[in-house]
């Protein structure tokens, strides 16, 4: 990895690899499919100045990320959502920041995929215009089913505030 006395990249640079997209958005398997042809790729130096430090759990070599989108509208902050794929565990992260990118305002997984002891658990998220994100989950354990079963789906919701916090809502 580049250390940050050599290459650097601008916050205003990094926001460009996450195009703005129209709300109501859906993050999902699907979804990624789009992101990944249509969204260039992250240099590795913005990796590291903008999401690396974010991250609650050690990065290793192998993971990747993919850079979603952007949600419109935000006056005091930048809402960004990237894709980060680790073995077994694929994750949409939303995170904000200040406007020039130096604070970190919030971090919450919104969507995604993993498996841990046969138990493979699937979300989608879909962001509407009020910023309200729905969210669908639902668990197949893979010693017992073939197939995943919708009527064993929960929902939850969470909102992103005006002020970048992202709060769960009951």
């Amino acid at each position: 990895m580049a250390s940050s006395n050599k290459l650097s990249l601008r916050f205003d640079q990094f926001l460009e690899f996450f195009p703005e997209v129209a709300l109501p958005a859906i993050f999902s398997d699907e979804t990624l499919s789009i992101f990944s042809k249509e969204n260039d790729l992250l240099p590795a130096v913005g990796i590291e100045q903008f999401i690396i430090p974010t991250e609650p759990d050690e990065v290793d070599d192998m993971t990747e990320y993919v850079p979603c989108a952007r949600i419109p509208n935000t006056k005091d902050f930048h809402a960004l959502v990237f894709w980060r794929a680790r073995l077994m565990d694929y994750q949409f992260v939303l995170i904000t920041y200040t406007l020039d990118g130096s604070l970190v305002l919030d971090r919450e997984v919104i969507a995604g995929t993993y498996l841990e002891n046969n138990l493979l658990t699937r979300s989608v998220a879909t962001i509407d215009q009020d910023w309200v994100i729905y969210v669908v989950t639902g668990q197949t354990d893979l010693e017992k089913e073939s197939s995943y079963d919708a009527s064993k789906s929960k929902t939850f919701n969470m909102e992103l505030l005006a002020n970048g916090q992202i709060i769960h809502e009951d």
